[in-house]
């Protein structure tokens, strides 16, 4: 009977006895002679040289889909469409494979766990926030960013962003500032500059502690990080990732903030419980995911819950209340987001099964011989694909005897995984909520949101290094 490391090695077409081989090397301590039979277990000699034909499909299809969603507008076809039409082809080009059937059906089975636990998570989140803003919570913390100018309101809406995300998550995070930036500015295009500022800043305060980000996440459960080492080598590149973004973003923002003293704030009733119950709820699931060990979306959906409870107690036997509980909050999720999300998670999680991205990942390590040059490629590559199976796939190449913890190549790893989905709005979590609430055009983001994404991600690695360097 194969044990899981030899069934993992013919699944991405490995013999056995280079495997034998690699742990032999090792074991006789000789890193150098362990790093050549490294490149080359990954290499032409001990994996296929190119895609078989199945893979090929489901790579076709992923990027047929992918077009469709860039060129929305000019097809005509709703993204959302184009990401669930995606995930199904991709899907059963993956099961009309060699692999026998079962074996496809348990991986779509975990791929689908995978998926269902964000887009629950999201769920939850969504339904929270909007509990807030239904009650006027949101409108009485907007009332509280009271500055002179929008350039001013920029800069302190991506700072809250950053530190917010630090302590929550990205994906959180980037909801919750998205619904309190439609109190704070009228302007759609205004708005977008915003929101584009905030899956950089979300992204990029996510990138240096264990739980603002998946796969931060990830390398910390995994020993490939430390908490004080990853907050204390990673906090100024991702302060600089933001700080220059923000540097070129606010050039587009001009113009003295609007009047709001004229605006009415009456606030429903409980509306300040409503808000602290709400925002104690979305802070609390990191402390439910650590007390229990359970995964996170079951914290949002206890938090969701227990806010449920408490509007059905503080809002019954008010009938002029119902459009307050959640049986009128529920209908007003936005659920082609929901739907949008859902269909791009499980067409990246078909090319994580397929092995697809971990081929490339191969390819990567084949020809460059600097890991470092490697997590920044990983950086560009995150905002194409999702970067959780990017940084697996890295989790699994490389040993923490050759790599230990807190080296360079897995803190860089982290903050270019991180920061890196920000170039595209596709390329996180984050930017895929953004689209989906904001209603956001690819080619806008391109245009407007990138260069500063890519400004501040080089500038966060240019300061790794000379941080680095004085260490």
């Amino acid at each position: 009977m194969q044990s899981s490391k030899e069934r993992t090695l013919c699944e991405l077409g490995c013999p056995k006895n280079a495997k034998v081989q690699l742990e032999l090397r090792f074991s006789g301590n000789n890193n150098e002679a362990y790093n050549l039979d490294f490149a080359n277990f990954f290499g032409c000699n001990t994996m296929q040289e190119s895609l078989s034909s199945d893979q090929w499909w489901v790579l076709t299809f992923f990027v047929i889909g992918y077009l469709c969603i860039i060129f929305e507008h000019a097809i005509g076809v709703n993204k959302t469409t184009s990401a669930l039409l995606t995930a199904a082809a991709c899907w059963v080009a993956q099961f009309a494979g060699p692999a026998p059937e079962a074996t496809d059906l348990a991986l779509f089975t975990e791929g689908l766990a995978q998926t269902a636990s964000i887009v629950f998570f999201l769920l939850g989140a969504l339904v929270i926030v909007e509990t807030i803003q239904v009650h006027g919570g949101l409108s009485l913390v907007g009332n509280l960013l009271r500055f002179p100018t929008k350039k001013v309101i920029l800069w302190v809406v991506g700072f809250i962003t950053f530190f917010l995300s630090s302590i929550l998550d990205n994906l959180t995070t980037t909801v919750v500032m998205i619904m309190l930036l439609r109190k704070l500015i009228e302007d759609r295009e205004e708005r977008l500059i915003f929101g584009s500022v905030i899956v950089i800043a979300a992204n990029a305060g996510g990138a240096w502690t264990p739980i603002g980000d998946v796969t931060t996440t990830m390398l910390w459960v995994g020993g490939q990080l430390s908490t004080f080492a990853m907050m204390k080598i990673l906090l100024v590149p991702s302060l600089a990732c933001v700080i220059v973004s923000l540097l070129f973003a606010s050039r587009s923002v001009k113009g003295l903030m609007p009047d709001r003293s004229g605006i009415d704030m009456t606030l429903q009733p409980h509306a300040m419980l409503i808000l602290f119950c709400g925002l104690g709820a979305l802070i609390s699931v990191p402390v439910f995911r650590y007390l229990t060990g359970l995964p996170p979306f079951m914290g949002i959906l206890t938090a969701m819950a227990v806010l449920w409870l408490i509007t059905d107690v503080i809002h019954r036997g008010h009938p002029d209340r119902d459009h307050l509980r959640f049986s009128a909050i529920l209908p007003r999720i936005d659920v082609m987001s929901l739907l949008f999300f859902l269909g791009i998670l499980l067409s990246v999680n078909v090319l994580e099964i397929a092995n697809i991205l971990q081929y490339f990942a191969h390819t990567l390590d084949h020809l460059f011989s600097s890991k470092e040059v490697i997590a920044v490629i990983i950086g560009f590559i995150s905002s194409i694909v999702d970067n959780v199976p990017l940084v697996a796939a890295c989790m699994g190449m490389y040993d923490l005897a050759a790599y230990p913890m807190d080296s360079s190549f897995w803190t860089l790893a982290a903050y270019a995984a991180g920061t890196g989905g920000s170039l595209l709005i596709i390329g996180s979590a984050a930017g895929v909520a953004f689209m989906g609430l904001e209603k956001v055009d690819f080619f806008w983001y391109l245009k407007k949101a990138s260069i500063p994404a890519l400004a501040g991600y080089l500038a966060g690695i240019a300061l790794y290094w000379v941080q680095l360097s004085f260490a």
